[in-house]
């Protein structure tokens, strides 16, 4: 929403109103020719004068007038987008849902989901997020993730649909379609292996190889290029984390959950917003004066990488669960990266789950990586197509280190 301009301020201008009628008082003379003139002068000058008046003060009303319905245009089209972030009405947000919409985006019946749900039973749950549930179920033919919101949502439900509407790639999730009855549904493709923070903690899962782990890096790093580089506007994500980002059964990455994504125009400077996100990713210019750019998303990534490395949380907490002495991983690795031995510093946050089995020089290279993107100053961290390329090269290493151990399987042919 385009904040109203300023009000111009109106001014009368200038008319030339001097008529000189110039009166011969001389002795024993009548009124001169110049006075005769004069009066002549006069009669004819009132009447323009009166035609010029009343157009300047016509002209004039219609600026007011006109000022004054480009005021109701900004009060409707703020009503409106207070409407759209607070307690929009579910007509509303069905009207606003279908100006966004293309064909690619079905739109479902409540009805459709309730049923392919089976009256969203807790059986079909498979997640929770900030903004609501999600269901497993089978629609139009594939399986399906349904995402229920509530109708606070509204912000995070149209940011959302807008992003998954135009921007399609294999390392983006992709959006089926979507219901705005009783509540508001997001219909995703159903990525059946979890997310990346469920693979690195939880125990329901194999321990991710190294050669796994710089896929997932490379693949979740083609998607964030994506929305940065080539798409117009540009989008930034702002709430990159492992658990946004999911795995397939072949353990290939793609990134998820657009509900706090920012609109910027390419090339544009760095912009002004309130904070959201997930602490522990958020870098620091965003958490003090809530600028917003492409590097809070590169900053975020750099922490992901640090989480790929060591398999910690973003946030480690000392063991006894206590709040008091937690550190973030970015501070752990650059408390290494300055030590006399950096390698004997990384040895200790390197995830046990490895074992031995990952290239020392590839975790060094990756942990250079992650530290220039979690740099302090926005400026010097990398793009998010250089990270591409660095983690390309990466790729390549883990490749022949797999081809020199013989034991292992090359997890890197899929590329």
């Amino acid at each position: 929403m385009v904040p109203p301009g300023a009000a111009s301020c109106i001014s009368l201008p200038k008319i030339p109103m001097e008529v000189t009628v110039l009166l011969n008082h001389q002795q024993g003379k009548k009124v001169s020719a110049g006075a005769i003139a004069g009066s002549v002068v006069a009669g004819v000058v009132a009447p323009v004068l009166g035609v010029l008046l009343f157009l300047f003060y016509r002209r004039r009303k219609a600026k007011q007038n006109a000022l004054r319905l480009g005021n109701l245009a900004t009060e409707t089209s703020t009503i409106l987008m207070q409407k759209v972030t607070s307690s929009a009405t579910q007509a509303d947000v069905a009207s606003l849902a279908a100006g966004i919409t293309v064909d690619k985006s079905v739109e479902f019946t409540y009805q459709e989901l309730f049923n392919a749900t089976e009256g969203f039973n807790i059986t079909h749950k498979i997640g929770q997020g900030g903004f609501g549930a999600v269901y497993y179920a089978e629609l139009v033919g594939e399986k399906a993730a349904i995402k229920k919101m509530d109708m606070q949502a509204t912000q995070e439900f149209l940011a959302e649909l807008k992003v998954l509407t135009h921007v399609h790639h294999l390392n983006l999730v992709r959006l089926i379609g979507y219901c705005t009855e009783s509540s508001l549904f997001l219909v995703y493709e159903f990525v059946e292996n979890g997310n990346l923070s469920q693979h690195l903690r939880g125990t329901d899962y194999e321990p991710l190889s190294w050669a796994e782990r710089v896929r997932i890096a490379l693949d979740s790093a083609r998607g964030l290029e994506y929305i940065h580089e080539h798409t117009v506007p540009v989008y930034i994500h702002r709430d990159i984390k492992s658990a946004n980002i999911l795995i397939d059964k072949n353990t290939r990455a793609k990134v998820a959950d657009f509900g706090l994504t920012k609109l910027t125009e390419v090339g544009g400077a760095s912009l002004q917003t309130r904070v959201v996100g997930t602490f522990g990713y958020m870098p620091p210019e965003y958490v003090r004066y809530g600028d917003i750019s492409r590097k809070v998303d590169v900053y975020a990534f750099g922490v992901v990488l640090y989480e790929l490395i060591s398999g910690k949380d973003a946030i480690v907490r000392p063991t006894d669960g206590s709040a008091s002495g937690s550190r973030g991983l970015v501070y752990l690795f650059e408390e290494a990266l300055t030590a006399l031995d950096p390698k004997e510093g990384l040895q200790k946050l390197i995830d046990p789950k490895l074992g031995d089995d990952y290239p020392v020089d590839a975790i060094l290279m990756m942990t250079h990586l992650a530290n220039a993107c979690t740099e302090e100053d926005p400026k010097l961290r990398p793009t998010m197509r250089s990270v591409v390329v660095a983690l390309m090269t990466l790729s390549s290493m883990s490749e022949f280190w797999d081809m020199k151990n013989p034991g292992l399987v090359n997890l890197m042919s899929g590329r």
